[in-house]
């Protein structure tokens, strides 16, 4: 079983980094694509890539080989990393969000204000807040003592498997991440609620059925990825009693680790004319040649 396991789950990871690059590949290479909009859909891929690649290569070793040992330094860099990741993936959805909203809601400002130096900015801080807000839990977790058995109940180190093999009193640690969760995902989730607030409005300011259903396509790709992310993410991390065990966590684990990752691609590419053509440009020129 764990063999079927390992062949599956490495086909989807291949997948994704495949499916990811190329998004990034044509946003570089295709000059119509040198836009805002695909900028920051470049960077949403790449940090898909070291989310996923934090976690996945790890476990189909430990399928593979029956090794299932890691460092405990490494499982503290495991954790850091794909809370960072995790965190600036739901900020990435934050400001591909605005970006929709600048563009449909306020088009005739859009290059003023979706200036270079603006996008460069937006496309940096979701990095910045992604490495600055794991910092605390992960610092936290490494002055912890932990006892035997040092047997960690997921495939990967997360926060909550981490905290049963403490020896210590974890309450306030958990009621800080718990707060640090809240505020990241709830406060993301809000802000890409406000600007689809008012996205909606504008489209249906729209006179024409046809022009209505041509602004809510450019969102729709976005609004699907932005649903099955933090419904994911809520459900494990923001809910109640979310410390208790539940077979079930594994389940949606797998899910956001490595099914998302790979459906997030094809969401985007098969809904936008533009990639599409980018992507056909490509191959003829690679055949040409």
């Amino acid at each position: 079983m764990e063999i079927l396991i390992f062949f599956l789950f490495t086909s989807m990871y291949m997948l994704t980094l495949a499916a990811h690059f190329l998004i990034i590949t044509l946003v570089l290479w295709e000059g119509h694509l040198h836009k805002p909009m695909y900028f920051l859909l470049a960077n949403f891929s790449l940090v898909e890539v070291l989310y996923t690649t934090v976690t996945v290569p790890k476990m189909l070793d430990a399928l593979l080989t029956r090794n299932k040992e890691i460092y405990s330094s490494s499982c503290l860099l495991q954790f850091y990393f794909f809370f960072a990741f995790g965190a600036a993936e739901n900020c990435f959805l934050v400001v591909m969000g605005y970006d929709r909203y600048v563009a449909i809601c306020r088009p005739l400002h859009y290059t003023m204000l979706m200036t270079k130096r603006m996008v460069m900015g937006l496309a940096c801080g979701p990095w910045v807040v992604g490495f600055i807000t794991a910092a605390c839990p992960a610092l936290w977790i490494s002055t912890l003592n932990f006892c035997f058995p040092n047997y960690i109940d997921h495939f990967f180190c997360d926060y909550s498997p981490l905290l049963k093999l403490s020896c210590e009193d974890t309450s306030s640690g958990e009621f800080t991440f718990s707060v640090i969760s809240w505020s990241l995902t709830l406060g993301c989730f809000f802000l890409i609620l406000i600007s689809y607030a008012f996205i909606i409005r504008s489209i249906l300011q729209i006179p024409t059925v046809e022009g209505q259903n041509k602004a809510f396509s450019t969102c729709a790709s976005h609004l699907t990825v932005v649903l099955i992310f933090n419904g994911t993410i809520i459900f494990m991390y923001i809910r109640p009693n979310s410390h208790v065990r539940f077979t079930l966590d594994k389940v949606v684990s797998i899910f956001y680790c490595v099914v998302t990752p790979v459906m997030n691609p094809m969401i985007y590419c098969l809904r936008n004319k533009e990639v599409k053509e980018a992507l056909r440009k490509l191959l003829q020129t690679r055949m040409t040649v």
